[in-house]
């Protein structure tokens, strides 16, 4: 096999929960050696789930067993001037630090940026914060639904009669981790030119505000247009909506006339229906979806309510309408097409056994992207680390194991 993208890279993540895990997930399966620092309790994520049979175990954490994928585990408490000083032994070894720590408890600790830089100036800190670094609120606490507020995307997320939604799962973690390790990569392009690192700055309300919830604000200043919550449709041209079928849902999305013009016959038997076509309203599919959306949505659910989803998928596919199946995550995991291609990998875990995971997102050609290892255990890599690494005695490591450092 080739070397990954990433060999060499010395990467440490010192974080809970999602996004620091999963913007150095990125980095270690590329080929970068990750090494997971956690309190000796375990990371947050170890108790999150989901868990086989929905017993709880610590090391049984779908969530952890695949944001850990491809790392070491150490466990240290950094907060005890030991575990400090420890964890500033291995930062000065490495080349990235990746934390989505408060900032203030990190310039407590003396493990923010000044202080990291002058230990070593080739160091590159990465820092997932709901805020950022800077401004008004980089001190106050913040969860995956204030992001999402702030960030601007929650305005539209959501039934126009009801409180505002985050999306689910943890986006904002999730695309936090994703523009992190994108600017991760460009900053350690610029260290090969300068031999310097820097501080690299994501806040998760302004990857919203910029990358997703930007393009508001160019319809509003381009077109006049102010976006809504709208519930299971996207406000701009109908049909971009979600409705109900025989057995599911179906995305529809008909972005061009011609495609929209093709559905409508398939509807009809071959001929756009007679209620569209004598209706001077529907000739303007921007209208229609500001105006007479529900009435639409009636008046194509006879025909939605007679065929599978599967169906649908077919019969548009025929006709290249990109209308597409709401699966469940059994049917995602089973998905011929997925399958076919490889998709989804097996990883054989101590503790939990072998489940299947989430693959490549993207395929290397020369540097493939692959799983070397399972999530570590807590602690499984202590005595690797600490021994083999820091030069301490497993003497030495039992005492720091009882005085609740490792």
């Amino acid at each position: 096999m080739s070397d990954k993208a990433l060999s060499g890279l010395k990467v440490i993540e010192y974080g809970q929960f999602y996004s620091a895990a999963y913007c150095a997930k990125l980095m270690g399966d590329l080929g970068a050696e990750v090494i997971k620092v956690e309190p000796p309790e375990g990371d947050e994520s170890r108790r999150h789930g989901p868990f086989p049979d929905d017993i709880p175990h610590p090391e049984k954490s779908g969530l952890f067993l695949y944001l850990n994928a491809n790392k070491l585990g150490i466990t240290l408490n950094v907060r005890n001037a030991k575990g400090r000083q420890m964890l500033l032994d291995l930062l000065k070894r490495s080349d990235v630090f990746v934390e989505n720590n408060p900032p203030k408890v990190m310039a407590e600790l003396g493990l923010d940026y000044p202080s990291l830089s002058r230990l070593s100036p080739s160091l590159i800190v990465t820092s997932i914060t709901p805020y950022g670094q800077t401004g008004p609120y980089r001190d106050w606490k913040g969860y995956d639904i204030n992001s999402s507020g702030l960030g601007g995307i929650s305005y539209g997320v959501g039934d126009p009669q009801r409180e505002p939604l985050n999306l689910p799962v943890s986006q904002s973690h999730v695309q936090g981790a994703v523009h992190a390790a994108s600017a991760t990569m460009v900053a350690l392009l610029a260290r090969q030119a300068t031999g310097k690192g820097q501080h690299v700055d994501v806040a998760e309300a302004n990857v919203w505000a910029a990358f997703h919830g930007g393009q508001g604000v160019y319809s509003y200043v381009f077109e006049g247009r102010v976006r809504k919550r709208s519930g299971h449709r996207t406000p701009g041209f109908y049909p971009y909506t979600i409705l109900p079928c025989k057995d599911g849902y179906v995305s529809m999305i008909a972005g061009r006339g011609h495609q929209w013009k093709r559905f409508l016959e398939l509807v009809g038997g071959g001929e756009v229906p007679e209620w569209y076509s004598r209706d001077p309203r529907f000739r303007d599919r921007l209208e229609m979806s500001w105006k007479y959306a529900n009435e639409l949505d009636s008046l194509l659910a006879p025909w939605l309510m007679k065929h599978t989803k599967k169906e649908i998928f077919n019969l548009c596919q025929e006709r290249r309408i990109p209308f597409t199946p709401v699966n469940t995550i059994e049917e995602v995991v089973n998905e011929p097409h997925l399958n076919d291609r490889g998709f989804f990998v097996e990883i054989n875990h101590p503790g939990a056994g072998r489940f299947k995971y989430p693959g490549p997102p993207y395929r290397l050609s020369e540097t493939p992207w692959r799983v070397e290892r399972p999530a570590p255990l807590l602690g499984e890599h202590n005595e690797e680390i600490y021994c083999k690494r820091l030069g301490y005695s497993r003497e030495e490591l039992i005492r720091l194991r009882g005085a609740g450092i490792i």
